[in-house]
């Protein structure tokens, strides 16, 4: 039984100590690219809004891979205090306690709020 439960233990420090490694390799393309566009010393703006255009394309794929969720209620979705945060209430021609915009997304992970949206609610009236 004791040695059961040290392997048992065992596996759970390694679990631990390797939980991100999946997600920081998923991360390594991302670097990568980044590093390519910063080594072209004489890119035009567009090739450069192209480079960020992919990179971040790349960051989101990574993100969504790991099960990081992005939170971004559309105008006029109901506000969830579980997944929206409130910045201020502002009065709207919609229905009271509705998203009028996102101010800045938030994010799951497993269905876990990693970051609540960042949102203005309509007042009531």
């Amino acid at each position: 039984m004791q040695n059961a439960r040290r392997r048992a233990d065992d596996e759970i420090t390694k679990a631990r100590k390797f939980a991100v490694e999946a997600f920081a390799e998923s991360l390594l393309p991302v670097t990568d690219s980044l590093e390519a566009g910063l080594a072209i010393k004489d890119a035009t703006p567009e090739q450069i809004r192209e480079g960020a255009e992919a990179t971040l394309r790349q960051l989101k794929s990574a993100l969504e891979r790991n099960k990081v969720i992005e939170v971004a209620p559309a105008p006029g979705a109901k506000f969830d205090p579980h997944q929206h945060q409130a910045i201020s209430v502002v009065p709207a021609d919609q229905e009271p306690n509705t998203v009028v915009s996102v101010l800045q997304k938030g994010y799951t992970i497993n269905e876990r709020v990693l970051r609540p949206a960042l949102v203005t609610v309509s007042a009531p009236k």
